[in-house]
């Protein structure tokens, strides 16, 4: 098996890391931004298809304030900053997640990166931004009751999430030492394949990829069967 055409990350670990070291939360996720930036470009490197990152949770708006405001604050500045290095890499950027209630500010950000990458087709990247796996399925069968439906199969469900033309995720990748899910892709991910990983999200870059890319290679996938 060669590596994931679809890899899913949460990316844990970024005001732990800042503890340890004595400093700010916001230190973390600046330094954690970095991580970001190198696994986008290893993914466009080896060829993934699709990196759906797990930015911002529905829960994460229970954060303090003053976390959540720089949160934003630093999500605008990246999304412009990095625009155009994604457009050179042939990245294309989007997001998933209950959008309607971030800040028109970072909207107008993402409606410019979208915009700007449309035609990219190297890579699709997402931010999974205010987004929730039990909002993402429950939004799901609110469309099928308005559409008076009654019933619908695995297949026909699909075409109701954020994203139904995107493949569901190969593997999900945390880091931050923690084993749960978290919320994250819980429709998506019943064959995913996990990995749980020790290191905090800052300190993770390309060789701990390339490693965990490189054990998904080993990994025999049987969705069920022998």
């Amino acid at each position: 098996m060669g590596y994931p055409r679809h890899v899913a990350i949460i990316m844990d670990g970024n005001g732990r890391w800042a503890k340890q070291r004595g400093l700010e939360r916001f230190e973390g996720h600046r330094v954690g931004a970095e991580s970001v930036r190198d696994i986008i470009e290893i993914s466009v490197d080896v060829g993934v298809e699709y990196l759906t990152l797990y930015t911002f949770s529905t829960e994460n708006w229970k954060r303090p304030k003053e976390e959540v405001y720089f949160l934003m604050r630093m999500l605008v500045d990246l999304i412009n900053e990095e625009t155009p290095e994604l457009k050179r890499n042939g990245v294309r950027f989007d997001v998933i997640g209950n959008l309607n209630i971030i800040p028109q500010e970072v909207m107008n950000s993402i409606s410019l990166a979208k915009e700007e990458t449309k035609d990219c087709k190297r890579l699709k990247l997402f931010l999974a931004l205010s987004y929730g796996g039990r909002t993402e399925i429950i939004d799901g069968i609110n469309k099928l009751l308005k559409e008076n439906k009654t019933a619908v199969s695995e297949e026909e469900f699909t075409k109701y999430l954020y994203k139904p033309d995107v493949p569901f995720p190969d593997m999900l990748i945390r880091t931050g030492g923690e084993r749960r899910i978290s919320n994250f892709l819980l429709y998506q991910i019943a064959y995913t394949e996990l990995f749980f990983v020790e290191k905090y999200w800052p300190d993770f870059r390309e060789d701990d990829y390339l490693q965990v890319l490189k054990q998904f290679s080993e990994r025999r996938r049987r969705f069920g069967g022998i």
